[in-house]
């Protein structure tokens, strides 16, 4: 259980370089996972956006790489994380430089790679506003066809405001359990002293009609940094979350190669 699976010779690092011309066409897909550097409480590591994006990229490539093409990029460790910005070691590219670095990345994409789609596969929910319009330029200047994978919501992972599971509690923990066992402190889990405030929790994260720059020392909010209880968190939810994951990504890239035949012919 949680042993990494080998990438079946479709990572780009892996390859030398007269085998891209050779392997990667148009039409194929490239893989990007795209993470955070940020506390998560004292159960789970800094890193566990990445080992979730590079775990859920690792598993959708080794379902779906033959059928549709795919190939796993080097993965974008650092994004946007200033919501976790007291706490020690967290890391977060300012909004200029994630935006620079992340349009840089695609113009050398462009110039280097003959495949023409992107999946970013995204393990920070912080990096999603930004990648919503980024997609419009990959598009506009690059002419990359792309589409951003959440994958939490791709696994419609429960979270309500009665019971939030916004970071750090029962469902990324469970997902982490499956990748990365070794990496989760189960002995430091501590279920919240007390339920956080309803009215807080609906109007400042689930409200989809105002946008707040909450964050998560905010105490109406977290408790320790994690919003959500991780308490029941297993293994088996964190496998079943990630065989959802990985059987709801056929339809998107499908979509993804549909996508790029509509553009081809206007």
């Amino acid at each position: 259980m949680g042993a990494a699976p080998t990438m079946s010779g479709r990572s780009i690092g892996e390859l030398t370089s007269p085998e891209i011309t050779s392997r990667i066409r148009a039409t194929s897909i490239l893989c990007l996972p795209l993470g955070a550097i940020e506390q998560h409480g004292a159960h789970l590591p800094l890193n566990t956006d990445v080992v979730v994006a590079e775990g859920v990229t690792r598993r959708i490539v080794l379902q779906w790489g033959d059928e549709f093409d795919l190939w796993q990029l080097p993965s974008v460790p650092v994004g946007l994380s200033r919501e976790h910005d007291w706490a020690p070691g967290t890391l977060s590219l300012p909004l200029v430089g994630f935006v620079t670095l992340l349009r840089d990345l695609a113009r050398d994409i462009v110039r280097a790679l003959p495949a023409r789609n992107l999946a970013i596969i995204n393990g920070h929910g912080g990096n999603r506003g930004v990648l919503e319009n980024l997609l419009h330029e990959f598009h506009g200047d690059f002419g990359l066809n792309a589409c951003v994978i959440h994958p939490f919501d791709l696994a419609q992972a429960p979270s309500t405001p009665a019971a939030p599971d916004v970071h750090g509690g029962r469902n990324e923990t469970s997902i982490m359990l499956a990748l990365a066992p070794a990496q989760v402190r189960m002995a430091l889990v501590e279920p919240p002293i007390e339920a956080p405030d309803q009215r807080s929790l609906q109007e400042l994260i689930f409200d989809r009609g105002v946008t707040w720059a909450w964050r998560s020392n905010d105490q109406r909010l977290a408790h320790e940094g994690i919003i959500g209880d991780a308490s029941g968190a297993t293994a088996e939810q964190g496998e079943a979350m990630l065989g959802s994951i990985v059987t709801g990504a056929a339809r998107v890239l499908r979509r993804l190669l549909e996508n790029q035949k509509a553009i081809n012919r206007l």
